[in-house]
């Protein structure tokens, strides 16, 4: 219903958010199924750009930051950079599925239990 609102009043969405763009919320992924066009912006188009060809064609050494609280949701990430990056770091909260995989303890940390053997097998 909040999405409806926001798109009443108009036909285009334009995302020029690169930091949200990836996020299902009411206010980008939601009010684009009530738009007639929906496209990305000037300077989101400018990201993607540049981190097509930083990933296509990396300065060496060549290193990615990968965080968030569930590694089921960033295996294909994790697995598209292994072949591209010479160092991947891991943080956030997944970052403990991936100490349970190595055999550390996390305490009462959340961990993905189906998703340590991915995590050794990623390692």
């Amino acid at each position: 219903e909040f999405a409806k609102q926001l798109a009443k009043n108009a036909s285009i969405f334009v995302n020029d958010a690169f930091g949200t763009a990836h996020r299902a919320h009411g206010s980008t992924e939601g009010v684009c199924k009530f738009m007639d066009h929906n496209v990305a912006g000037y300077l989101l188009e400018k990201e993607l750009v540049f981190l097509k060809g930083a990933v296509d064609a990396p300065t060496r050494p060549f290193a990615a930051v990968v965080g968030g609280a569930k590694v089921s949701t960033k295996i294909p990430v994790i697995e598209s950079l292994i072949e591209k990056c010479d160092k991947i770091f891991i943080g956030g909260g997944m970052i403990f599925t991936f100490y349970r995989a190595m055999g550390l303890s996390v305490g009462n940390s959340m961990v993905e239990e189906d998703f340590i053997p991915m995590a050794k097998q990623l390692m």
